[in-house]
């Protein structure tokens, strides 16, 4: 009798075994057979379209099939992100962003959906970092003499937004607000009128794109305070993180892939393990650097954690700024 209860079980076991595997859909395995398309919801050129095209050709030589990008910068990115929820959730609709596009638009902006429950993020390529800038005549020569100097003279000091609700617009907002900072806001339309005001002397402060400041570094008219990163720069090992001044503050833009709920783990973790290999290539790597970019190919519990970091910066940050629900 036990033999036949022992034999009912493992006959019982191997079924729900062979269920699992049947189950999974014969594609996910495979994946990919033919060629995988990649929005892209930033216009080319940029840090973000850099990385999606670095992806894609490294992936393509590995799979050997054509990873496309296509970019769809309208609306804020969310034309390619809607393509991408609304796409069959087989691996072949790939959707790369920035954190900013995920987690802040939904709330400055009405969305024709709400990406959390239509995406899954799957991990990052890197994650871009932006540097604390401000004019060299200031008398202070790090970030906390700013912020100690800012305080003795509330008002008195202002800092360049390249547009509004962007990371150079919020992020200095909620550094001000962390440390009980008045600091006046100078809209510029984009980021090179900020730099030219800031070279001008028309700005005190700056908060942008890290490769765009790191070739100004030794400008005589600014000088360069802090990385928003959580760690230092190798490109620039003596410049400190804002954390080391103000604990706890990283603020910086999360740049990866997201697919369609319900797309097959199979192919997430493939996707997500070729990544990870991608960016442990020291051409790669050097070229993320480069740009001021931390090499990424977190796991998925690092990417939960940036998630959960990029949420709570991005709604303290537009609580601080005052912005009005959609």
């Amino acid at each position: 009798m036990r033999n036949t209860m022992n034999l009912n079980r493992r006959t019982a076991l191997a079924a729900v075994a062979a269920f699992a595997v049947l189950s999974t859909p014969a594609y996910a395995t495979d994946w990919p057979t033919k060629p995988v398309t990649i929005y892209v919801t930033t216009a080319a050129g940029g840090n973000t379209d850099i990385m999606a095209r670095m992806a894609a050709e490294f992936l393509t030589a590995k799979f050997g099939k054509t990873f496309v990008v296509e970019n769809r910068p309208s609306a804020g990115g969310i034309q390619a992100t809607t393509q991408v929820v609304g796409a069959a959730p087989d691996g072949y609709t790939l959707l790369f962003t920035h954190s900013a596009a995920i987690l802040l638009a939904p709330l400055v902006q009405k969305m024709p959906f709400d990406p959390d429950k239509r995406l899954t993020p799957v991990t990052n390529v890197g994650t871009g970092s932006q540097v604390v800038a401000v004019k060299r005549s200031l008398p202070i020569s790090n970030l906390s003499e700013f912020l100690a100097y800012a305080k003795a003279n509330p008002k008195k000091l202002n800092f360049a937004a390249a547009g509004t609700n962007n990371i150079s617009h919020l992020a200095p907002l909620l550094l001000f607000k962390r440390t009980g900072v008045e600091v006046v806001m100078v809209p510029s339309r984009g980021e090179p009128q900020a730099i030219s005001d800031l070279v001008a002397g028309n700005v005190d402060f700056y908060f942008g794109n890290t490769s765009v400041l790191l070739a100004q570094r030794e400008h005589p008219a600014i000088r360069l305070l802090a990385v928003g990163t959580g760690q230092r720069l190798a490109t620039a090992p003596d410049l400190p993180t804002v954390s080391e001044t103000v604990p706890g503050f990283v603020f910086a833009s999360w740049n990866g892939f997201l697919v369609p709920n319900g797309t097959p783990n199979e192919i997430v973790a493939k996707l997500r393990g070729a990544i990870a290999e991608m960016v442990k290539e020291p051409k790669m790597s050097a070229r993320l650097l480069s740009l001021g970019i931390l090499p990424g190919g977190q796991s998925a519990e690092q990417v939960a954690a940036a998630y959960q970091n990029d949420r709570r910066n991005f709604g303290e940050a537009v609580k601080a700024a005052g912005v009005p629900a959609p």
